[in-house]
């Protein structure tokens, strides 16, 4: 009979156990609220004692997939949190945080070539 399986499988068991415990690492679930109605509508919550949380709420959308909005924070090893808001539907992902990168703002010519363009698409010229 073979016991290399047994012994490997020992071994790491062993490994992990002795294994030094990071506190700073280790969480307990402090809340953690879930609600599904059976109809596509749905909605939980969870906090942990490190300062980790995150909610959502879904509801059916129009084209058969979920709409969900949400939020989630976490905390940063440079201090302070990471909070991201959320929603996501027939639009896509749209999230919104202060940690998010931005494009600069368009230069004002911009706004004046796009009101070009839709009057002359309104005057039926196309462009190929």
């Amino acid at each position: 009979m073979n016991n290399f399986p047994q012994i490997i499988f020992a071994s790491a068991v062993a490994v992990a156990l002795t294994a030094p415990q990071n506190p700073e690492y280790l969480a307990e679930t402090l809340s953690d609220e879930r609600q599904d109605n059976g109809d596509g509508n749905f909605r939980y919550s969870f906090q942990t004692s490190n300062d980790i949380s995150a909610s959502q709420v879904g509801t059916p959308g129009i084209l058969g997939q979920s709409n969900v909005q949400g939020s989630f924070r976490f905390p940063l090893t440079t201090g302070g949190f990471a909070e991201v808001s959320y929603i996501a539907d027939e639009n896509g992902y749209q999230p919104t945080s202060d940690l998010l990168p931005t494009p600069p703002p368009l230069p004002a010519h911009v706004f004046e070539l796009l009101r070009i363009a839709d009057e002359q698409r309104a005057q039926g010229i196309t462009f190929n």
